[in-house]
Order: C-alpha cells, then structure tokens, then sequence
C-alpha cells in the first residue's frame, strides 16, 4: 500500500515539474530581453538615436554559468536531507516505477542518492537529475572531471552569440531561430557519432530551415516597434585587421535599418546552434563512456564556464575593453559591472536570471529523464509560443502572419525528426528509427 501511494506521488509530482521548466524556460528568454531594454545612457535625450540601452552580452554569458553552478546547492541541499533528515525517505530511494512503464519490479542496491544499476528508470522523478546515467561505466571522477571543460567552452561560444543575436531580434524570433539546433544535431550526430538518419528525417531538417529562414524573413519585412536603436553605441575594437570586416558588419548594424539589424541577429544565433550542437555531441561522447549524475555535468560545465569566462572578460578588458575604441563596449568589463551594480533594473533581473537558469536546468533534467521524447518536443514548442504570446502582451513586438508559418514548419520539421508525427511516405514510415541520437538526452541549458 505505501508502495503503491509512493508510485502515485511520483507521477503526481510530474505536471508540477512540467510547470516549473516551462516558467523558468520562458523567463530565461523574457528576462534576459527585458535586461537589453533598460536604458543605461542619455535616457533623457529627445533624440531615440542617442539613447544607449543595456549592450553586455559576455556578461550576461557568466550570469549563465553562476546559475549553472546553483546546481551544486541543489546537490549539496539533498545531499543534507539524505544524510541527516530521512533516511527512510522513499522519495530519496529508487525502486518505484518508472511514469507510463508496467515493470513494478523493485531493486535491491541504493547509492548517496537512491540509485541503482537501473535507477534512471525507477528514481523518483525529483531525484533523477543526481543519479548517475549509467552504473556500469567508469565514474567521472578526478582528473576526468576535466573532460567537462571542452561541452563548457562550446557553451560560452554558443551563449555569447546568441545573447549577442538577442540585441537585434524579438524574443520570439529569437527563440524560433534557437530550433535551428536539431540540424546541426543531426549533422554532427552523422558524422561525429556515427548514427543513422532516415530520408524522412532528412526532409524534416530541410523543414526546419526553411522555418528558420521565414521566421528571419517575418522580423526583416516587419521590424519591432521599439528595437533596440543602441544594441551595440560603441562597437569594440578589434585588436587584428583579420576580424576587421567582422567589426564593419557589427558597426553597420548598429545604424542602419531594423531589417538589417534583424538579418545579423537570426544568422548570429543560428550560428551559435553550430556551438550548441557541437556542446552536445561532446556530452553525448563523453557520458557514453563516464558516468555522473546529470545535475554535477550541468554544474561543472558551469564552473568551467564560469571560470574560463571570466579570464576571457578580463584578458578582452585589458586588450580591448579599456582602449577608446573599445570603451563602452561588450569587452569594456569595468562598464558592464558599473551598469550592472548602479542600475536597480538590471541587478535584480541579473539575480532573477541566474535563479532561473538553475531552476530551468533542474526542472529539465527531472522531466527529460522521467517523460517521453514527444512530452519533452511540445514543452519546448509551448515555451517557445509562451514567450511569443508574452512579448506580444508587453509591445516588445508587432504580430506577423509570416512568423506563424515559420513557426508552423519548425514545429512540424522538429516533431517529424522526432517521430511525433507520421511521415507523409508510407516507405519512410517502414523505417522508423528506434533509439534517439543522443541516447543520453542533454538538454539546452537555457
């Protein structure tokens, strides 16, 4: 009888969880948006040219990584609750079932935390972030930790970048674009790990370009009502004339037309989903081979994120950041603290952020290892219409019937790659594929 309320109890906790990851997954987007909107210089001036909003992608870059790094308060607060407060606790020991599986065997072994050879699948789904993937591999532990470093410096490039996009664009648009991801996922799945595409899934990734781009097209023929006029006042100077046609792009973007700015915007974040991807392979190749509780790999790839982020502040600072040039720009580390700590707005969003990028990792985690891949397709396509429905409230954007159709396509591409949907072919359908690309299911960190 306790076993059987304690089964219902887990399931129960689900759609709790579900809530928490798509709040925190919109909030990261919304929040980080807002942060770009607050004004930090001449904000009286008549003249909207003059006006210089919130432009410090590379520290909002680090806001990331210290979210990340929550997580091991998370681990060390159930670490606590295990060792000294329930022992007995059934909701920190494996054994129950997993959501939607009929095997009600229970296990013998437990571990710090309740898991087992199998307790990926029994753990309740609150605990299944720190317990380890695979009990069978070789633990990742000492020097091998290091290994997390390489997924964590994909991440700074990826973030930067699309923070860098986010100044340009709309937060849906951003978003949208953001689903790029599963093309390069499938590319360097094929190349890099060796899986098998089916043709169906190659037409939905050429599906999902072509949402990518009409979401692009949408904000390029109808720009914002209020874009950010100074997402980049003072564009910084690049010390090598190699990158100098980089520093033209970025300085003509600041003037010229929304059209223009949004164009940059949607190429820079689905370039960064070349990062993301690469981010994830990494991980997948790794935990093939090592285990961790997925919460620690989301914590050490913030603590090396966080870690090589700040020497690349500081070493930017002092090349870039300080000379005229550069000064007020995203290198310009002195600035972006000033900003940062004088203005309340952006302080307390800077908090709110970190707060929510943990959240967003642990409430992830917990639903990515405890629903089905079909679950997890349309929580990510609600928080993204979320964020699309929110942004239109607030007048951050105008609505456009294009970016419907870009949407449209993207959802479809992604649930046809999923196998959420049934191939337009009968012979794609013959050919189902049966196990996902990444087996161990990172998700986006923010």
């Amino acid at each position: 009888m306790a076993y059987e309320s304690a089964v219902m109890a887990s399931k129960a906790v689900i759609p709790f969880l579900v809530a928490m990851m798509l709040l925190t997954g919109v909030c990261n987007t919304l929040l980080s948006k807002y942060q770009d909107l607050q004004c930090v210089r001449n904000c009286d001036s008549s003249n909207p040219d003059d006006i210089e909003r919130f432009s410090q992608p590379v520290i909002q870059t680090a806001q990331m990584f210290v979210g990340e790094s929550g997580c091991w308060l998370v681990i060390a607060g159930f670490t606590l609750y295990r060792r000294f407060f329930a022992k007995d606790a059934p909701l920190l020991h494996g054994g129950y079932e997993h959501v939607g599986s009929d095997d009600s065997t229970e296990v013998d072994t437990v571990d710090e935390f309740g898991g087992t050879s199998s307790a990926q699948d029994e753990a309740d789904p609150v605990v299944k972030p720190l317990v380890p993937n695979a009990d069978e591999r070789i633990p990742l532990v000492g020097w091998r930790v290091f290994l997390l470093a390489m997924p964590a410096c994909c991440d700074i490039a990826g973030t930067t970048l699309m923070n860098v996009g986010l100044l340009f664009v709309a937060a849906s648009i951003y978003q949208m674009t953001r689903g790029a991801l599963i093309l390069f996922v499938g590319l360097f799945s094929v190349i890099f790990l060796h899986r098998k595409i089916y043709l169906y899934q190659w037409l939905a990734l050429f599906v999902v370009v072509a949402g990518v781009a009409i979401v692009g097209l949408a904000g390029a023929i109808s720009p914002n009502p209020n874009p950010n006029p100074q997402a980049q006042p003072n564009p910084p100077a690049l010390p090598e004339n190699s990158l100098l046609t980089i520093r033209e792009v970025m300085t003509t973007a600041a003037v010229s037309s929304g059209a223009l700015q949004t164009i940059l915007g949607v190429l820079m974040i689905a370039g960064a989903q070349v990062f993301t991807a690469t981010q994830f392979v990494l991980e997948e190749w790794i935990l093939e081979q090592y285990a961790l509780e997925p919460l620690k790999v989301v914590g050490w790839e913030g603590v090396f994120g966080f870690l090589v982020t700040l020497v690349g502040m500081i070493v930017l600072h002092l090349a870039v950041g300080r000379t005229d040039a550069g000064r007020n720009g995203y290198f310009d580390m002195r600035e972006g603290w000033r900003e940062v700590t004088q203005y309340r707005s952006i302080a307390v969003t800077s908090v709110l952020i970190m707060i929510s990028i943990g959240g967003f990792n642990f409430f992830g985690l917990s639903i990515t290892r405890s629903v089905s891949a079909t679950a997890r397709s349309i929580i990510d396509t609600s928080r993204t219409l979320f964020i699309w429905i929110v942004s239109l409230g607030l007048g951050w954007e105008t609505f456009k019937w294009l970016q419907i159709v870009g949407f449209a396509l993207l959802v479809y591409g992604t649930f046809l790659f999923n196998d959420i949907v049934r191939p337009p072919l009968k012979a794609c359908a013959a050919r189902r594929k049966a196990k996902p690309l990444l087996e161990e299911q990172p998700i986006e960190h923010m």
